[in-house]
């Protein structure tokens, strides 16, 4: 399967960019929307129950991490949704499994989301490499539409109508990200006696290997083997290396930035 993504300024536009990719045959359960700062009145305003739940159990819910919330409202009728709370990003309203597979680390509905997503077939077509980019724009206050599509060409009719929708892609918002970071980075590596505009390359796939999410907190001497399967002799260069230990600083930044301003 295929990923498709678009950032959007507004919930509201993204769940109009999800309704516009199911009415081109992509099924429902392999559409999700994933939107930032999910409080109690957020969880009443964009989630109802079933008739099988009691009134109010939404919002109850809403308070508890990873709970389960019914069914999402708009173009999610009838799917899933869970308030996950990322590290380095704080409260998160996923609605549908692939957004609570993504981003849930833990709580009950993100992991029976995960687990529903693992027997779909859909967790192995799951964007991770990317999932840093979609992290920085939810912290920036934008709504992200993940989706995966069966084939190639189907996914880029796809990500032509959500960019025709307004959506930014994410190899934009990528650029964008690492734009916001390049000049800090070239001076760092600079004053460790390195040439930036010769290794920036490897310098920066090192720092956004870094960020995977199966590679937080991991030094590289633990995962180098992984790195070299991965990126090939890239991964022994001291540039890549320097990148590698530069993303993982700055992850540590990122969740304790968070925790302070919490």
């Amino acid at each position: 399967m295929e990923s498709i993504v678009g950032i959007f300024n507004s919930l509201t536009d993204a769940k109009r960019g999800a309704a516009i990719l199911e009415s081109l045959g992509i099924p429902r359960k392999r559409i999700s929307v994933v939107a930032p700062g999910t409080s109690e009145a957020d969880v009443e305003k964009h989630v109802f129950t079933t008739e099988t739940e009691q009134p109010g159990m939404g919002s109850a819910l809403g308070a508890t991490v990873g709970g389960a919330m019914g069914v999402a409202g708009g173009f999610s009728a009838g799917a899933a949704a869970a308030s996950i709370l990322v590290p380095g990003v704080g409260p998160v309203l996923a609605f549908g499994i692939i957004g609570a597979a993504l981003l849930g680390t833990g709580g009950a509905a993100a992991g029976s989301l995960a687990g529903e997503a693992l027997e779909a077939g859909i967790y192995r077509g799951l964007p991770h490499d990317e999932l840093f980019v979609y992290e920085d724009a939810l912290r920036r206050g934008r709504s992200v539409v993940i989706a995966l599509a069966d084939d190639e060409e189907a996914a880029q009719k796809a990500r032509a109508e959500l960019l025709h929708a307004g959506a930014e892609s994410v190899d934009t918002a990528r650029h964008e990200w690492w734009i916001g970071l390049r000049d800090a980075e070239a001076e760092h590596y600079t004053k460790q006696g390195g040439d930036f505009k010769v290794d920036e390359a490897n310098y920066r796939l090192g720092f956004e290997s870094a960020l995977h999410p199966l590679r937080r907190n991991q030094q590289y001497e633990t995962v180098a083997a992984d790195l070299h399967e991965r990126y090939g002799s890239a991964s022994a260069t001291a540039a890549f290396r320097f990148g590698y230990e530069r993303g993982q600083q700055y992850q540590t930044y990122i969740r304790q930035s968070y925790k302070k301003a919490a």
